[in-house]
């Protein structure tokens, strides 16, 4: 089962994977390029548009298209024949100038899930990453109180097949493991946060998918591997990459056969790795889930 390149080009920091049946094909973000990527997987040249802000993550939106978390706020991306693309506030971030969003998804109901980072480098990086949601219809305020406050890198957003268990990361090296809650998809409520994965054999989890019978994939950044782990937390497969910094996988293709996963340059931009910020492709024998777009609901107009 070996990973083949799937595409290689100018990008930075390649995370958020996100398969589109409606377009027929992946999306992804360059968050330090501040850069929105599409491509089909054919010869074709991938498009791209420009953003204004770092952008974290994305996520299907319903009635077509997609919403995005930026450093300032969540919104909604309407994508043209143009090269930057156009926003529409869903809501302001609570957060300061020095955070930013990082890895997010929709829960099986389609409520938006996003956690946050503090962007100092180094030592100077405080642990006041968030983990919280935008509220649903018919709740109060924007936000819903967060799950977790103290995150260094909040990462590895998942769900369990049936809804049930909502899966997350702190990706930051000092702490590098990955907790489960009971999730209540009626209500948009997560337990307590228990220990899934306390350490990767090699690595920091980053990025994560889940397939259709309940196993856990999560990218080891620094581990060179993509790793999947049952749903009672037994590793059961690991697979060689040739990069060293994987930052997320997700399933895709129509038949959601298809694992695709993204990688980074080194953060100090320095590297000899030619395949670095590029995208693999495996058929791993399993199939994923088809991700349930957020409603997109009460938009407001904005200039970032």
């Amino acid at each position: 089962m070996t990973p083949e390149l799937w595409w290689q080009g100018d990008s930075q920091l390649a995370e958020s994977p996100l398969w589109s049946a409606e377009a027929a094909a992946f999306f992804w973000v360059d968050i330090s390029g501040r850069r929105l990527w599409r491509h089909d997987g054919s010869a074709a040249a991938a498009r791209s548009w420009a953003l204004p802000q770092p952008i974290g993550c994305i996520a299907l939106r319903e009635g077509g298209g997609l919403i995005a978390a930026l450093q300032d706020g969540v919104y909604a991306l309407d994508l043209d024949d143009s090269t930057a693309a156009r926003l529409r506030l869903l809501a302001a971030a609570t957060h300061g100038a020095d955070m930013r969003f990082n890895d997010g998804r929709c829960d099986r109901q389609g409520r938006f899930w996003v956690g946050s980072l503090h962007m100092a480098g180094g030592a100077a990086r405080q642990a006041k990453g968030r983990l919280a949601r935008l509220s649903a219809p018919g709740e109060a305020g924007l936000w819903q109180p967060a799950l977790r406050e103290d995150l260094l890198v909040a990462n590895g957003l998942g769900f369990s097949p049936d809804g049930g268990t909502l899966y997350f990361s702190d990706s930051h090296a000092s702490q590098a493991r990955v907790w489960a809650c009971d999730y209540d998809g009626e209500t948009g409520r997560a337990g307590a946060p228990r220990d899934f994965i306390t350490a990767l054999p090699a690595g920091r989890p980053d990025g994560a998918a889940v397939d259709a019978e309940g196993g856990y994939w999560i990218c080891a950044n620094d581990g060179a591997a993509v790793l999947r782990y049952t749903p009672a937390g037994r590793l059961d497969r690991r697979i060689a990459l040739p990069v060293a910094k994987p930052t997320m996988c997700t399933f895709g293709g129509p038949a959601l056969d298809l694992l695709l996963i993204a990688s980074m340059r080194p953060e100090e931009g320095v590297t000899t790795n030619p395949l670095d910020g590029a995208l693999f492709a495996l058929r791993p024998g399993v199939q994923g889930l088809p991700e349930t777009p957020h409603p997109c609901t009460e938009i407001k107009e904005t200039t970032p």
